[in-house]
């Protein structure tokens, strides 16, 4: 009885068989007649047994009356089930799929027209089947089901899954492909745009990866790119999408986060992981990666917009030294032409005489006594003033410029320390540009040979990045510099690429601890004292000297001194100070520097001259803002502020910081911020919100009507206030 619902599958008036002799047609009438409902059952068997589908039905409420019962195990337990919750969607692929569910579809009494599915109640079974059904009605109307079949299209569903995943993920690293990142961004913008919700877009490639496929072979740096991947997917997690564009490039879209700290941090934990040593063919590769950060709104509101604006970030990045990251802002439009004119004028410098050293003590904290000097280079533009040493050595080393300025300064370093008393050693900075050079060791020799130091005199102090060359040349070039009796440290210990291995095989003499974990070492709940104690532990355990620079206030050294260190450098013994005054000191004889300094570190106030806005209330003030730190500013321009006073300064940008007045004197306030500013990558500050754009724009708007200036409330992201 159950089975007779299907009669109508096979209609009245097929084509008869040829084998069948009572189907011969009269002379001049179509080659057709009646089928009888035992040939239509045994059709019907026939498909069923084959294996090749099966047939189902449902009644009125949709759920399972039949079902083929040797195409599953324990069919019968089935029926009585709503038949969209026996079978699956493969809801992965979206290419040739329905775009509505198909319980919609049964509620909707819809034809059901060749929807893939597979049996979701048997998890092991992985064969897709085409399903196709029609509603059956009475002769009044009420629908009284669905009868239906399924054909087996496992092979061909595979083929065509794998053609779809070819056309949108990478096909060496599985990341998402260039053609699919770009639909997925164009998605998420548009329906984030009426929202105002924001995306942040990252853009990344691998520093010195041509390195590793000139030296290693280019099955090597698919290896590479394999397991950069894979480093990338931990990171990231499930907070976004990966995808790689083509050759070292890679893009991550995180939607919904548009916190600049949250995003620094995302992108220096990018940083670290991607810069660790990689095992590949049982031998070690070392690379980096720079990072651009754009966030949409703020930095984009279309792909287009959103995309240049990360990779003119990603380039600043890249620019800026490598291995770290940038956010964009429009200052990076001029910066780019900005870095370009000195770059021009950097290559001059030299010849006329515009670069000098400078020389910053190293202190023994048992007797306040001078070892020694680092030689810092020093570039007096003749119309931009002097120019900060993190603003040209990036140039420099970008341009090969580093090149022929290190060995300037390596032999002008020489010959100045070659007058200094003998127990007066000498440090010089090496960048990995300059080390990676096949004549530089003979640069070195030359230097010490034409001075006539003591090589046990000169120290070189190298960036950790010389890693991430070949370990074996690398190694060779150590041993060449230990033949010639230089002493060797790695600077800046325990950031960029640090790694313990190195310390087994590379033949230092001393530990530089970087001045990040000094700026912190005093405050509370920090870790960076307890890092400072390990390395100087290490270091000892090694036979090697450490040196601890960034000093700057008393509880710093107090801490470092508990912490066993016996080297300092810091602007509480001095600054670093021009050959001449050097000179001076040494030929007095008086080589003891007292500390002279604050009692405790505050967080680094940077000088600037910024115009800013105020608002207080309803009332808007031009400023100008005069020091910067994380967590204040000290603003000139606003007479009788009470301390007490609740503002917020624009910084401009959409970038809106609730403060306190803490300190009013005449014109000038100190404010201290709600929320503190967090690094842009580049040695700035910013907030770690912004307003968006259509806010602004809106705000603006509204505040403009006929006669006097009026303002609305603006949420200030990040904070409880509005403005």
């Amino acid at each position: 009885m159950v089975r007779g619902i299907f009669r109508g599958l096979v209609k009245p008036g097929a084509v008869a068989s040829a084998d069948c002799p009572s189907a011969k047609p009269p002379a001049g009438s179509p080659a057709t007649v009646h089928v009888d409902s035992a040939v239509r059952l045994a059709v019907l068997d026939g498909f069923e047994e084959g294996g090749l589908g099966w047939l189902w039905a449902t009644d009125g409420e949709g759920r399972l009356s039949y079902i083929t019962q040797t195409i599953l195990d324990h069919a019968q337990s089935y029926i009585g089930r709503p038949f969209p919750s026996v079978v699956e969607t493969d809801n992965s692929a979206a290419a040739g799929q329905p775009s509505r569910s198909l319980a919609f579809q049964f509620s909707a009494h819809s034809r059901i027209s060749d929807v893939i599915v597979r049996f979701a109640v048997r998890r092991d079974d992985q064969r897709w089947w085409s399903l196709s059904g029609q509603p059956r009605y009475t002769p009044e109307g009420t629908f009284t089901g669905y009868v239906g079949f399924a054909r087996d299209v496992t092979q061909e569903y595979a083929r065509q899954r794998e053609d779809e995943r070819a056309a949108e993920f990478d096909s060496l690293t599985g990341l998402f492909n260039r053609h699919r990142m770009t639909r997925r961004l164009d998605a998420i913008l548009a329906a984030y745009r009426a929202s105002g919700r924001c995306c942040s877009l990252l853009m990344l490639d691998l520093d010195k990866f041509k390195h590793v496929n000139d030296t290693m072979g280019h099955p090597a740096g698919d290896e590479l790119l394999r397991q950069v991947a894979e480093r990338l997917r931990k990171v990231v997690g499930d907070r976004g999408d990966i995808g790689r564009l083509g050759g070292d490039e890679f893009q991550v879209i995180l939607p919904d986060i548009e916190d600049r700290g949250r995003l620094g941090e995302i992108a220096s934990k990018l940083i670290q992981m991607i810069s660790q040593p990689y095992a590949i063919e049982g031998k070690r590769a070392v690379i980096g990666t720079s990072v651009g950060v754009a966030v949409a709104p703020h930095d984009g509101e279309d792909r287009e917009a959103l995309v240049a604006s990360a990779d003119l970030a990603l380039y600043a990045a890249k620019n800026g030294g490598r291995g770290q990251f940038r956010f964009f802002s429009a200052e990076l439009k001029d910066e780019a032409q900005e870095r370009t004119i000195l770059t021009e004028d950097l290559r001059e410098a030299l010849g006329r005489g515009e670069l000098e050293l400078h020389y910053q003590p190293v202190v023994r904290i048992a007797d306040n006594y001078v070892v020694g000097f680092e030689a810092l280079m020093r570039w007096n533009h003749p119309e931009r003033g002097a120019i900060a040493p993190s603003v040209f050595i990036p140039i420099a080393e970008e341009s090969n410029l580093i090149v022929p300025l290190g060995e300037w300064a390596l032999r002008q370093a020489c010959a100045d320390a070659a007058q200094w008393p003998d127990s007066v050693r000498l440090s010089v900075n090496v960048s990995a540009v300059q080390f990676a050079v096949s004549g530089f060791v003979n640069a070195v020799a030359s230097a010490v040979a034409t001075s006539g130091i003591d090589p046990e005199r000169l120290e070189l102090e190298l960036t950790e990045t010389v890693f991430m060359r070949d370990s074996e040349a690398v190694d060779e070039v150590f041993a060449s510099l230990k033949g010639l009796g230089v002493r060797l440290a790695p600077d800046d210990f325990g950031t960029g690429y640090s790694s313990l291995s190195y310390l087994r095989s590379a033949p230092f003499d001393k530990l530089k601890i970087d001045r990040s974990f000094v700026e912190t070492c005093a405050a509370k709940d920090n870790n960076s004292a307890k890092i400072i104690s390990a390395i100087i532990g290490l270091a000892e355990a090694l036979g090697m000297e450490t040196t601890v620079e960034g000093v700057e206030a008393f509880d710093q050294l107090d801490v470092v001194k508990k912490r066993g260190a016996k080297l300092v450098q810091g602007h509480l013994f001095a600054r670093a100070m021009p050959l001449a005054e050097v000179e001076a000191k040494l030929e007095s004889g008086d080589l003891k520097l007292e500390p002279n300094g604050p009692k405790r570190h505050r967080p680094e106030r940077r000088s600037v001259f910024r115009r800013v806005t105020v608002i207080h209330e309803d009332h808007r003030y031009e400023a100008v803002m005069r020091d910067l730190s994380r967590t204040g500013a000290r603003i000139d321009g606003l007479l009788g502020v009470p301390v007490g006073t609740s503002l917020v300064v624009d910084l401009g940008g959409g970038q809106l910081v609730v403060s306190m007045v803490v300190r009013s004197e005449e014109a000038v306030i100190g404010v201290e911020f709600e929320q503190p500013l967090t690094s842009d990558g580049a040695g700035g500050l910013c907030t770690r919100h912004r307003v968006p754009p259509s806010t602004l724009q809106a705000a603006g708007a509204a505040a403009e009507p006929k006669g006097k200036p009026r303002f609305i409330q603006v949420a200030v992201p990040g904070s409880r206030e509005r403005t």
